[in-house]
């Protein structure tokens, strides 16, 4: 007879708790003898029965722990492996969960440490600025397409600070930082890594008016360069080097008439040859790193016996390039800051450096290498209309016959421009190099140095070079007009430029990037900017023996990249139309109206310069109605002639040889992070075709 007729059965149950977990496997990747662990991962324990879930965990390897000990779920769970001591191999460990009143306890998460080699890749293919000692930017091998983000790593921590000391000077968070190629050597990669600590301004933007933060003690921050290793199809760093690099200071005080660099970071550039690493140091110094261990095997100092140098106003002041040999170029400049480098002081130095693959160097000065250039202290360099007193009105030349006058101080001395890459030609016998008159900025040259010695080869000046001014690129006005916009004065030959009523001259800023590119015929390219083309400039050409071959009309912070194809090859580089006054700005009508923005090409050249192809940017949002500028200094082309170039729309472009005129379908395209205003960044290829490309201080690797 039951004890509870009707009552019910009288069976008490007791709810059961059921152990799920989010993950039963989870992998790991490391470099043998690394200081950096993997980041941990999380897996999430829960309970999906009844009642109340308490577990424990354990672990089976020394290298694996596991946090926490012991919970209650739901519960999320850190798992963590340490390289320590371990050799390269594949290592298996587990974590065990359990709680022994829950259904599916224990429960096993199989965790896979792959420790990749220590011993570093010594097959390097993308080395250095341009990929090769030609600054060409193509490579042997079919890039991938562009699918996926294979890794993202955050180099510069500091971008948000950094954008916001922009925006009071730009009207937008822009980023003015001139980056580093990411370096691909066989299964590696090295890149920079930003650390310190960056100085804010309060409020943002004071630096502008000479304060003490911001751009002007942007050597708060510490410039690092990291390899990286793919290892499990993770890309996971093995070391990371310290330097002791700064750049140049910035110096920027508007009040006070004193421009400085104007907040543009210079850039930072190892270069990889002879199985080490070479790296920018301080005082003009290099620093032979080992590949391997990220270990220090020399220190090179070129100026240890020259007393005249002083070591805290010394700077290596471009990326480094090595030639075929393995012998290391590099430009160093000296600054006399007793008051403003720039703008004030002329340069106490400059050098033009070569280093053996046995650590050996030779030095020249760039006093030695410009023979025949102005002193200086020549009171008789270049000037335009804008240094005449009282200024002339609009337009300009103020007659068809005036003559410009003198630059209005000094000369300067010739140095080098800041972040040129020195460029060598394919036989290795010359070296290039652009070199400034430290005040006058028009006083220019492409300089050709026998390798040898660091003797002088030649000179080629980038004055009075061009015959697209007045009449071709701007309007010449009718007789008695005076207020068309861009326009030169009636009767101005045709040709000239209306700033000097001379043939344009190109001139150098120290807030670009562009360096020489030689071409396959023996030309070498180098771009420029020039007082009345938009703000465009123009990319120069000449010949291997210094004579003027011609230009192309864009030019400005481009290094072009060459596709060679067949008996031939053709030029590749960004062609962007800024919205800009051609020549003046203010108190005129013609200079008060900018042209419209856009548009924005990629454009290829054929050998003679003619456009074979333009792919036009067609990102259009309310502040880009005509496309987005193509943020690179100088593209990345495979084997195939596939162009990858980045863009201030956010997107990585990939550009198929397939077309001809203007068109706006790319082979693909992918969103990185961050649509921004940013200085020119590069783009490389690894060997099995990866796209290394960077964005709002990240670097991303994309492809299958």
């Amino acid at each position: 007879m039951c004890a509870a007729c009707g009552g019910g059965s009288g069976h008490v149950t007791t709810p059961t708790p059921i152990l799920s977990l989010s993950s039963n496997a989870v992998p790991f990747s490391a470099v043998q003898g690394s200081p950096f662990n993997p980041p941990d991962a999380s897996v999430n324990v829960t309970n999906t029965g009844a009642g109340t879930l308490n577990f424990t965990t354990s672990s089976d390897q020394p290298w694996l722990t596991v946090d926490p000990a012991n919970g209650t779920a739901p519960e999320t769970m850190q798992i963590f492996v340490a390289t320590g001591i371990l050799t390269a191999g594949t290592y298996t460990g587990h974590i065990t969960v359990t709680d022994p009143g829950a259904t599916g306890s224990p429960a096993i998460i199989t965790v896979t440490f792959v420790v990749g080699s220590q011993n570093a890749s010594n097959a390097p293919f993308w080395p250095q600025w341009g990929a090769n000692p030609q600054h060409t930017g193509m490579v042997a091998a079919t890039g991938q397409p562009l699918n996926h983000t294979l890794a993202d790593i955050t180099y510069d921590p500091f971008v948000a600070q950094e954008k916001a000391e922009n925006y009071p000077l730009f009207g937008e968070p822009t980023l003015t930082v001139h980056e580093q190629a990411p370096i691909t050597d066989g299964t590696d990669t090295y890149m920079v890594m930003k650390k310190g600590n960056y100085n804010s301004c309060n409020p943002a933007g004071q630096w502008t008016s000479g304060a003490a933060c911001g751009p002007n003690t942007w050597n708060t921050m510490e410039w690092t360069e990291s390899r990286f290793s793919w290892v499990n199809n993770q890309l996971v760093e093995a070391w990371n080097f310290g330097t002791d690099w700064v750049p140049e200071p910035n110096a920027t005080d508007f009040n006070s008439g004193w421009g400085g660099l104007e907040g543009w970071e210079p850039v930072f550039h190892p270069v990889d040859a002879n199985n080490f690493l070479y790296v920018p140091g301080a005082s003009g110094t290099v620093w032979k790193v080992d590949k391997n261990t990220g270990i220090s095997a020399s220190l090179i100092n070129p100026f240890t016996a020259n007393a005249s140098v002083t070591p805290e106003n010394t700077f290596v002041a471009s990326p480094l390039t090595a030639d075929a040999a393995g012998n290391i170029y590099y430009n160093v400049i000296q600054l006399n800051i007793a008051g403003n480098p720039w703008n004030q002081n002329d340069v106490a130095g400059s050098w033009l450096v070569k280093i053996a693959p046995d650590d050996s160097f030779i030095v020249a000065t760039f006093a030695s290498i410009t023979p025949g250039a102005p002193a200086g202290t020549s009171l008789t360099c270049p000037g335009t209309f804008a240094n005449q007193s009282p200024q002339p009105a609009f337009p300009w030349p103020p007659s068809p016959t005036a003559v410009a006058p003198f630059f209005p101080t000094a000369c300067g001395s010739q140095r080098p421009s800041i972040n040129v890459a020195p460029a060598v030609s394919a036989d290795g016998s010359t070296i290039y190099t652009v070199s400034r008159a430290h005040f006058d900025n028009m006083v220019v040259y492409l300089l050709a140095v026998n390798t040898a010695d660091l003797s002088p080869k030649w000179q080629a000046s980038l004055q009075n070079r061009l015959s697209d001014g007045c009449g071709v690129l701007l309007p010449i006005a009718a007789q008695g007009v005076t207020n068309e916009p861009n326009s030169c004065l009636f009767g101005t030959t045709v040709g000239v430029d209306p700033t000097t009523n001379t043939p344009g001259s190109g001139n150098v800023i120290d807030l670009a990037s562009s360096s020489p590119t030689v071409l396959p015929d023996a030309s070498i390219v180098f771009g420029a900017l020039d007082n009345y083309n938009f703000s465009r400039g123009h990319l120069f050409r000449f010949d291997a023996l210094g004579n003027y071959v011609g230009a192309y009309s864009f030019g400005w912070d481009s290094t072009p990249g060459v596709w060679v194809h067949g008996n031939t090859f053709s030029v590749v580089i960004k062609d962007n139309h800024y919205p800009s006054t051609a020549y003046c700005s203010g108190n005129s009508p013609v200079c008060d109206t900018a042209t419209s923005d856009g548009p924005y090409y990629i454009t290829q050249l054929d050998a003679s310069f003619n456009i074979e192809w333009q792919f036009q940017s067609t990102t259009i949002d309310a502040d880009h109605p005509n496309g987005y500028e193509w943020c690179i200094n100088m593209p990345a082309i495979d084997m195939l002639g596939n162009v990858y170039v980045n863009s201030e729309d956010g997107n990585v472009y990939e550009l198929p040889q397939s077309n001809t005129g203007i068109f706006t379908t790319p082979t693909g395209k992918m969103f990185l992070n961050s649509a921004i205003g940013a200085a020119y960044t590069p783009i490389s290829i690894g060997p099995d075709g990866k796209i290394y490309t960077q964005n709002n201080g990240q670097l991303f690797v994309v492809g299958n």
